[in-house]
């Protein structure tokens, strides 16, 4: 039985669910987190230490961090249209996703938080202008990329680079702040949301 323990709104929870569609692995989940039960349990801690979602349970196999667990699973069914396997590419590959998962999704974090998670009332709230402009200043980065090397992060296809890229795009898309055109982060979007998987749990009106 292949479990994932984390709450499906999270972002890096989302990721890992993601990755499961794109291969076909089946799998339960149960809620873990923000607004469910807490991570401080000692039925959580058993399985990770560190109290963060998600963690996964691959028939006793037990293995956390998001980034971590979607090449886990590009490795565990030999996708190398997915995670190149030769060093360079692969290598690049890799950077990307640490590209995302930091300086994007950094970027992005204090926007979604005082929007989403912090606001008492989040059809009213505002985007911190210090905030907006970092968020900003990595989605011109990355249009960048897109505009010259697309249409996907690694070029013509499709690869886990896009996953932890995707999600933040969809948060960038799903918030309402004035935002400048960034027209081949809009093509990208919606050449993601021809995914199935993205539209479950991407793009599903959830930022």
């Amino acid at each position: 039985m292949f479990t994932v323990y984390g709450r499906a709104n999270s972002i890096n929870v989302r990721k890992v669910l993601w990755m499961l569609d794109e291969v076909g692995q089946p799998f339960e989940r149960q809620d873990w987190g923000r607004g469910y039960r807490p991570t401080s349990e000692p039925e959580f801690k058993q399985r990770s230490i560190f109290g963060v979602v998600p963690v996964i349970d691959d028939d006793g196999f037990v293995l956390r961090e998001s980034q971590t667990i979607v090449r886990y699973l590009a490795s565990k069914y030999n996708r190398a249209d997915l995670y190149p396997t030769q060093l360079q590419p692969r290598a690049v590959t890799e950077s990307w996703m640490d590209w995302a998962s930091t300086d994007l999704y950094s970027a992005a974090r204090p926007v979604f938080h005082a929007m989403i998670v912090n606001a008492k009332d989040p059809a009213t709230a505002t985007a911190p202008a210090d905030g907006v402009a970092d968020w900003t200043k990595q989605m011109h980065r990355l249009d960048e990329q897109l505009s010259s090397h697309g249409p996907f992060l690694m070029g013509k296809a499709f690869t886990i680079a896009d996953i932890p890229a995707g999600m933040v795009v969809n948060r960038w898309f799903s918030l309402k702040f004035d935002k400048p055109a960034l027209p081949a982060v809009t093509a990208y979007y919606d050449r993601l949301a021809l995914r199935p998987a993205f539209r479950t749990h991407g793009r599903n009106g959830t930022p």
